[in-house]
């Protein structure tokens, strides 16, 4: 979520973050409320964090673990907001359900989702987090205008690790428009065509958060430029945050010279 918001913010956008935690740590907002991003916070008993970790050099492979979770949201958590566009961040199946979608889809908002929403699958006993198919994976794409995904999901999903032909199987459910996310660089298929950058990142100190900031940088940008120029907003701008931890901390000015030198 802190990745999305703050990616989109670097664009000039009006953004807001609905959230839920732990009143304690209402503290951990500020970050996201100083970039100027109004945060829409609701309280539970807990506040969901997670323990990641990389087994190999291959940073598109990590194992995860729940170690508290604040609870699902439901659709009273967006009571009073108007219907617009509405991305769905979350990390695990504990967060947004099938039938959440539908509600909220239903309520006018135009949905974007990224997958990992669904394909991870939290063990409730131990927390450990594993990767399967998800039921309901056709409808959820008809749903949803945008899909994000990345090269391991996709092959859990479509059966191929060929990012293009998942991301056409996508298209074929009736998403207009998915990101497929791999430790190269970002694709997207829109109306028949496919487009991809490359990373230009020179370390990956920051590789927690990749395909959140670029989902998130490319959805703020694609309010008013087109695809392609889209596209290569968001690679520059996650290219950027992976050589630093943490959120996207850069400026409009670091992403627009990185796209000036690097061509993807």
């Amino acid at each position: 979520m802190q990745f999305s918001a703050a990616a989109a913010s670097c664009c000039g956008k009006g953004i807001a973050v609905v959230t839920k935690l732990a009143e304690r740590d209402e503290h951990c907002l500020a970050a996201m409320r100083g970039k100027g991003i109004s945060v829409l916070a609701s309280f539970s008993a807990e506040t969901t964090y997670h323990r990641v970790s990389h087994p190999t050099a291959n940073v598109d492979e990590r194992q995860m673990v729940l170690l508290r979770s604040a609870g699902p949201f439901t659709v009273h958590d967006f009571a009073g907001l108007e219907p617009g566009p509405l991305h769905l961040a979350g990390l695990n199946d504990q967060e947004f359900t099938l039938d959440f979608l539908r509600q909220i889809a239903g309520a006018g908002f135009p949905v974007s989702v990224d997958m990992q929403c669904f394909v991870r699958r939290v063990d409730p006993r131990t927390g450990e987090t594993a990767l399967s198919d998800v039921e309901g994976k056709e409808e959820i794409a008809g749903l949803c205008p945008k899909v994000k995904l990345d090269v391991v999901e996709g092959e859990y999903l479509t059966g191929t690790t060929d990012i293009e032909q998942a991301a056409i199987q996508f298209e074929r459910w009736g998403t207009a428009e998915t990101m497929v996310t791999r430790a190269e660089g970002v694709l997207v298929r829109y109306r028949g065509k496919t487009y991809f950058e490359t990373y230009s990142h020179k370390s990956v100190h920051g590789r927690t958060g990749r395909g959140d900031t670029t989902f998130g940088a490319y959805l703020a940008r694609r309010l008013d430029h087109d695809v392609p120029e889209s596209l290569r907003f968001a690679a520059a701008l996650a290219s950027v945050k992976m050589e630093t931890p943490g959120p996207f901390a850069g400026t409009l000015d670091q992403v627009l010279a990185r796209m000036r030198t690097h061509r993807g």
